[in-house]
Protein backbone atom coordinates (compact mmCIF):
# COMPACT_ATOMS: atom_id res chain seq x y z
CA UNK A 1 0.00 0.00 0.00
CA UNK A 2 2.88 2.37 0.75
CA UNK A 3 4.32 1.84 -2.74
CA UNK A 4 0.97 2.70 -4.34
CA UNK A 5 0.72 5.88 -2.26
CA UNK A 6 4.26 6.88 -3.14
CA UNK A 7 3.60 6.33 -6.85
CA UNK A 8 0.32 8.22 -6.55
CA UNK A 9 2.00 11.18 -4.84
CA UNK A 10 4.41 11.65 -7.73
CA UNK A 11 1.68 11.77 -10.38
CA UNK A 12 -1.24 13.26 -8.43
CA UNK A 13 -0.60 16.74 -9.84
CA UNK A 14 -1.52 15.48 -13.30
CA UNK A 15 -4.52 13.45 -12.08
CA UNK A 16 -6.22 16.16 -9.99
CA UNK A 17 -6.67 19.85 -10.74
CA UNK A 18 -7.81 20.92 -7.27
CA UNK A 19 -5.13 21.77 -4.66
CA UNK A 20 -4.88 18.84 -2.23
CA UNK A 21 -3.72 21.12 0.60
CA UNK A 22 -7.00 23.07 0.39
CA UNK A 23 -9.05 19.87 0.27
CA UNK A 24 -7.18 18.63 3.37
CA UNK A 25 -7.95 21.89 5.24
CA UNK A 26 -11.65 21.61 4.35
CA UNK A 27 -11.77 17.94 5.41
CA UNK A 28 -9.97 18.70 8.70
CA UNK A 29 -12.47 21.47 9.47
CA UNK A 30 -14.98 18.70 10.31
CA UNK A 31 -14.80 17.81 14.02
CA UNK A 32 -15.30 14.10 13.21
CA UNK A 33 -12.09 13.96 11.13
CA UNK A 34 -8.91 13.33 13.09
CA UNK A 35 -6.53 12.09 10.38
CA UNK A 36 -6.74 11.88 6.60
CA UNK A 37 -5.32 9.00 4.60
CA UNK A 38 -3.47 10.19 1.46
CA UNK A 39 -5.60 7.92 -0.77
CA UNK A 40 -8.82 9.25 0.81
CA UNK A 41 -7.61 12.81 0.23
CA UNK A 42 -6.86 12.08 -3.42
CA UNK A 43 -10.19 10.31 -4.00
CA UNK A 44 -12.14 13.14 -2.34
CA UNK A 45 -10.36 15.68 -4.54
CA UNK A 46 -10.99 13.64 -7.68
CA UNK A 47 -14.67 13.05 -6.81
CA UNK A 48 -15.13 16.79 -6.15
CA UNK A 49 -13.49 17.63 -9.47
CA UNK A 50 -15.73 15.19 -11.36
CA UNK A 51 -18.83 16.54 -9.59
CA UNK A 52 -18.00 20.15 -10.50
CA UNK A 53 -17.32 19.04 -14.07
CA UNK A 54 -20.70 17.25 -14.22
CA UNK A 55 -22.53 20.26 -12.73
CA UNK A 56 -20.88 22.63 -15.21
CA UNK A 57 -21.50 20.38 -18.24
CA UNK A 58 -25.13 19.75 -17.30
CA UNK A 59 -25.74 23.45 -16.63
CA UNK A 60 -24.15 24.44 -19.93
CA UNK A 61 -26.13 21.90 -21.97
CA UNK A 62 -29.45 22.83 -20.32
CA UNK A 63 -28.88 26.57 -19.95
CA UNK A 64 -29.19 29.64 -22.13
CA UNK A 65 -25.47 30.46 -21.89
CA UNK A 66 -24.67 28.05 -24.72
CA UNK A 67 -26.16 30.63 -27.10
CA UNK A 68 -23.25 32.90 -26.12
CA UNK A 69 -20.87 29.94 -25.87
CA UNK A 70 -20.47 30.61 -22.13
CA UNK A 71 -21.51 29.07 -18.83
CA UNK A 72 -23.31 31.68 -16.73
CA UNK A 73 -24.30 31.93 -13.07
CA UNK A 74 -27.92 31.92 -14.25
CA UNK A 75 -27.33 28.52 -15.90
CA UNK A 76 -25.98 27.14 -12.61
CA UNK A 77 -28.79 28.57 -10.45
CA UNK A 78 -31.39 27.30 -12.94
CA UNK A 79 -29.88 23.80 -12.72
CA UNK A 80 -29.92 23.92 -8.89
CA UNK A 81 -33.58 24.94 -8.96
CA UNK A 82 -34.89 22.68 -11.75
CA UNK A 83 -32.81 19.47 -11.63
CA UNK A 84 -33.62 17.12 -8.75
CA UNK A 85 -30.02 15.85 -8.62
CA UNK A 86 -28.70 19.33 -7.86
CA UNK A 87 -31.54 20.74 -5.71
CA UNK A 88 -29.40 20.46 -2.57
CA UNK A 89 -27.37 23.36 -4.04
CA UNK A 90 -30.36 25.74 -4.28
CA UNK A 91 -29.34 27.67 -1.13
CA UNK A 92 -25.77 28.02 -2.38
CA UNK A 93 -26.77 29.01 -5.94
CA UNK A 94 -29.89 31.16 -5.50
CA UNK A 95 -31.49 32.93 -8.46
CA UNK A 96 -30.23 36.47 -8.87
CA UNK A 97 -32.70 39.27 -8.27
CA UNK A 98 -32.27 43.04 -8.39
CA UNK A 99 -31.57 44.74 -5.08
CA UNK A 100 -34.57 47.03 -5.66
CA UNK A 101 -36.84 43.99 -6.10
CA UNK A 102 -35.43 42.44 -2.91
CA UNK A 103 -36.02 45.65 -0.94
CA UNK A 104 -39.63 45.75 -2.19
CA UNK A 105 -40.08 42.12 -1.04
CA UNK A 106 -38.73 43.04 2.41
CA UNK A 107 -41.06 46.05 2.63
CA UNK A 108 -44.04 43.89 1.63
CA UNK A 109 -43.14 41.26 4.26
CA UNK A 110 -42.85 44.01 6.89
CA UNK A 111 -46.22 45.51 5.89
CA UNK A 112 -47.86 42.06 5.93
CA UNK A 113 -46.40 41.49 9.39
CA UNK A 114 -47.77 44.83 10.65
CA UNK A 115 -51.22 44.03 9.23
CA UNK A 116 -51.26 40.71 11.09
CA UNK A 117 -50.27 42.45 14.34
CA UNK A 118 -53.09 45.00 13.86
CA UNK A 119 -55.55 42.15 13.31
CA UNK A 120 -54.45 40.53 16.56
CA UNK A 121 -54.96 43.79 18.48
CA UNK A 122 -58.45 44.13 16.98
CA UNK A 123 -59.36 40.64 18.16
CA UNK A 124 -58.10 41.40 21.67
CA UNK A 125 -60.30 44.52 21.83
CA UNK A 126 -63.33 42.50 20.75
CA UNK A 127 -62.60 39.92 23.45
CA UNK A 128 -62.54 42.66 26.10
CA UNK A 129 -66.05 43.86 25.16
Amino acid sequence: AEMATARLSGTENRLVSLPLSRIRVIMKSSPEVSSINQDALFLTAKATELFVQYLATYSYKHGRGKEKNALTYTDLSHTAEECETFQFLADILPKKILASKYLKMLEKEKRDGEVREDDDEGEEEEDED
